[in-house]
């Protein structure tokens, strides 16, 4: 069971993304996205069928993001399901996802994709979830992941989240959960264990295009994070262009192809010069002596 479909999430803008209470869940990097698919079905219930809680405690809806969801809904369709638990008398009751089920009734759909669970499921899998987030070997996309479902599955506030899984601040769930707005490219490197949190942090907000020029960079030359930071700052302050027009260039020269491929495979700043003869030198570049004997048994 997937819960979104991953190829119309890439086709979206900005725009419609920004209208969506909550980040569009990535499965792949859900801790408990194989038990979810256990005690989950998904379906597709009629609006008729579905009651709000009356217990939930966001009571105010502003009208024109509901007519803009509405709109955007009637275009895209609802690409996050809502959280419903079977009523005692009949029929469903939503326990994540209000917003989206009365922007539905406003873009005049019959029916929304629902993730239906018991309320013994919906508690083990909260619990399930803490548990995984109070390990140590959980990766930093995996964590934020999980930090997403309890805040828009389970509508624990960020400070309920901070006390539950060993009394984090609500800046550092709010942090790392700021992850999820980076690009594909960036979230992978984090899950590969080239780049730190701490170094993709600065990335967030920035273009892509400009991500996927200086990310080969930051990765094979191991930019610190402050270093990034640097970077980001001069960009804003346009004096960056000298840094991304490099990383152009490497992929323009004669050679920067095969630059590429050698930089990749010794994860290192690797440059080619060479004269009008078409001559030239191959130079490798090393932070110390442990470096240079990786280097050297890369090359045999």
């Amino acid at each position: 069971m997937s819960v979104f479909d991953k190829n119309t999430k890439r086709g979206l803008g900005r725009g419609f993304e920004s209208l969506i209470p909550t980040d569009l869940l990535d499965e792949s990097f859900d801790p408990t996205a194989h038990q979810d698919q256990q005690v989950s079905e998904l379906r597709q219930i009629k609006l008729d069928q579905i009651i709000v809680d009356p217990d939930q405690p966001r009571r105010q809806f502003d009208q024109a993001e509901l007519d803009e969801l509405a709109s955007s809904i009637s275009q895209h369709g609802v690409l996050q399901p809502i959280i419903v638990t079977s009523h005692k008398n009949g029929g469903y009751q939503i326990v994540a996802g209000e917003r989206r089920f009365r922007a539905s009734k406003l873009a005049g759909l019959d029916k929304i994709p629902a993730l239906v669970r018991t309320l013994t499921d919906q508690h083990k899998l909260e619990i399930s979830l803490i548990e995984n987030l109070q390990r140590a070997d959980l990766n930093a996309m995996e964590t934020a992941t999980a930090y997403l479902k309890l805040r828009d599955q389970f509508n624990l506030t960020l400070e309920q989240i901070g006390h539950r899984v060993g009394n984090r601040s609500k800046s550092t769930i709010s942090n790392t959960l700021r992850l999820l707005k980076l690009p594909q490219s960036v979230r992978q490197a984090i899950v590969d264990g080239e780049m730190s949190e701490g170094q993709a942090r600065p990335l967030i907000g920035l273009d892509n295009e400009v991500i996927d020029k200086v990310l080969p960079r930051i990765v094979v030359e191991q930019w610190p994070s402050r270093r990034i930071e640097q970077f980001v700052v001069d960009l804003k302050k346009n004096r960056a262009n000298a840094v991304v027009s490099t990383a152009r260039q490497i992929s323009e020269q004669p050679y920067g192809q095969q630059l590429k491929r050698i930089q990749n495979h010794l994860k290192a700043d690797v440059n080619i010069q060479t004269n009008s003869s078409g001559a030239g030198r191959i130079t490798i570049k090393f932070k110390n002596e442990q470096e240079f004997e990786r280097i050297q048994k890369l090359l045999g």
